[in-house]
């Protein structure tokens, strides 16, 4: 009843927030247990194994365990850490069971990284490299469809005074320059290199793109090819790598006398009316052009041009703006303009780069340690678009890094044991699961023919069997010893994963499992 007119009275209720008492003691939970999604990916594609493989860092420091570490930081960034400190929620209780090895403390992270030098990040490439081959192979990739790339570069910004190639661009804001090529519509980065903050939009494009464009084709992409870009990679480097490598291209003029003589002389009538959000608010015109000089070839030039919008101070200036392009595609004017124009789309994996991993902090004073920590974000933002797509399908083709993360990965669990079985308990009635299901369950992720067989493996052991046999539950020494027979078997059956034998004795794997009968 009221007390007095106006009031209510309020009774203390049994849920309130100050009857719960809070104690950090439980060593069954797990951080982020969604991470077993792609530390099982991972462990397919056998990313572990790739740095272990090629990043050798010689006599330095941090030349131990590259694998775990750099798997301990591209988890870390899916996770959401977007600098070496945040690693250190990685190995609370029983978080670490679910990403299949230890993780380093942040310490000896940073460490790791200051041991790089410029050819150990070559080194880093080759894993970059090899990962998008073996993700592709197991079905991320394009196979024979047609391939878009789009190249760009950003400003990452910095504030501290001693990070090495921290420079003033043409932004006017201290930071890097670094260059990325992205693929169109899934948004994967295929190429990142770091650059000091006042190169060059432009400077050494050519190279990183034939690098890019051998990339694409190694990782199996057979189709035809197209590389999109702005005015800033207006150069005859870009179109002459792109003539070398069989790849169309669609990029932006520069503005200059010559352009505007160009188009000056299109006739009224050659323009075609396209949608826009004005009525006759754009028009495309096409004809052709000399770039770069007098001598270059003539080309096709694309030209759209804009309204103004009404009420601007251009609308008192000017009639239209004018936006050309240059390219050496077949097709349909108005397809091909509005198809250049879809180029934007590159901004937001530049974003998803920048705020859903790390790359918007480079951590460290030295230049070639923060390379490696772009290219280690690079590799998990792929990771994260590889979950949603193998796992998926084009339904997680929107997915972004933040999306995947507050949907999958950010979520609490328990690790539990029963008879030597583990079990990773997660919410009840999550609102994804069943998508959290389709990813981990069936064939999801489908195995790669040079990725480890699943189960228990130990380095150096040599195993042959004397004919094909369905392996399942724990395997004892006995067993594993009257396992080793001549000859060899053709494969071995494990939970629907074949093997070969040879692949079993050159990558050293022991299967566990017992004889099924």
């Amino acid at each position: 009843m009221p007390l007095k007119k106006g009031t209510i009275s309020m009774r203390s209720s049994s849920h309130s927030l100050k009857a719960i008492s809070v104690t950090f003691d439980d060593d069954h939970a797990v951080a982020n247990a969604g991470l077993i999604q792609p530390a099982t990916l991972a462990e397919h594609l056998g990313l572990r194994e790739l740095f272990d493989e090629y990043v050798q860092l010689g006599a330095g420091p941090g030349h131990a365990n590259v694998g775990l570490k750099a798997m301990t930081l591209i988890y870390s960034a899916l996770a959401g850490g977007d600098c070496i400190e945040d690693t250190d929620r990685m190995r609370v209780a029983a978080t670490t069971e679910v990403l299949g090895h230890g993780v380093r403390a942040p310490s000896t992270l940073g460490t790791f990284l200051r041991s790089f030098t410029w050819g150990h990040v070559a080194q880093l490439d080759r894993v970059f490299d090899e990962s998008i081959r073996r993700s592709w192979q197991a079905g991320a990739g394009p196979g024979v469809g047609p391939v878009t790339l789009d190249v760009d570069s950003t400003i990452c910004e910095t504030y501290g005074l001693k990070k090495q190639g921290a420079r003033f661009g043409y932004t006017n804001v201290r930071g890097y320059h670094p260059l990325l090529a992205t693929v169109a519509g899934t948004e994967e980065v295929v190429g990142v290199r770091l650059r000091g903050g006042n190169a060059h939009t432009g400077r050494g494009v050519a190279g990183f793109l034939t690098q890019v464009f051998n990339r694409v084709r190694r990782a199996g992409a057979t189709g035809p090819m197209v590389l999109r870009a702005d005015s800033g990679f207006y150069s005859s480097k870009v179109t002459q790598a792109c003539a070398k490598a069989e790849v169309s291209y669609s990029v932006t003029v520069r503005t200059s006398k010559a352009l505007h003589k160009v188009i000056a002389a299109i006739e009224e009538e050659d323009w075609t009316p396209i949608p826009y959000w004005i009525d006759d608010g754009a028009e495309v015109a096409e004809t052709t052009y000399r770039p770069f000089s007098p001598k270059h070839p003539e080309v096709r030039l694309i030209v759209r041009r804009v309204k103004p919008t009404p009420g601007s101070q251009l609308a008192l200036f000017s009639t239209y703006d004018y936006h050309a392009f240059i390219t050496d595609r077949e097709g349909e004017t108005v397809y091909l303009e509005a198809d250049h124009r879809r180029h934007a789309v590159v901004e937001d994996v530049i974003r998803d780069l920048k705020y859903g991993v790390g790359v918007n902090h480079l951590p460290s004073g030295r230049f070639c340690a923060n390379a490696a920590w772009m290219t280690l974000n690079v590799i998990a933002h792929n990771l994260g678009r590889w979950v949603g797509r193998i796992g998926l399908g084009r339904e997680a083709t929107s997915m972004t890094t933040k999306t995947l993360r507050t949907r999958m990965l950010n979520m609490p669990g328990r690790m539990t044991t029963s008879g030597g079985r583990r079990t990773l308990h997660l919410p009840r009635a999550w609102p994804w699961e069943e998508q959290f299901n389709t990813i981990l369950g069936g064939n999801a992720f489908p195995s790669h023919q040079l990725g480890r067989a699943r189960g228990g493996c130990c380095p150096g052991e040599r195993l042959r069997l004397s004919r094909v046999e369905t392996l399942r539950g724990p395997l004892d020494e006995a067993d594993v010893e009257a396992e080793r027979l001549d000859p060899p078997c053709e494969s071995l059956r494990l939970d629907g994963w074949i093997v070969t034998t040879e692949e079993v004795i050159d990558t050293g794997v022991v299967v566990e499992g017992t004889r099924a009968e």
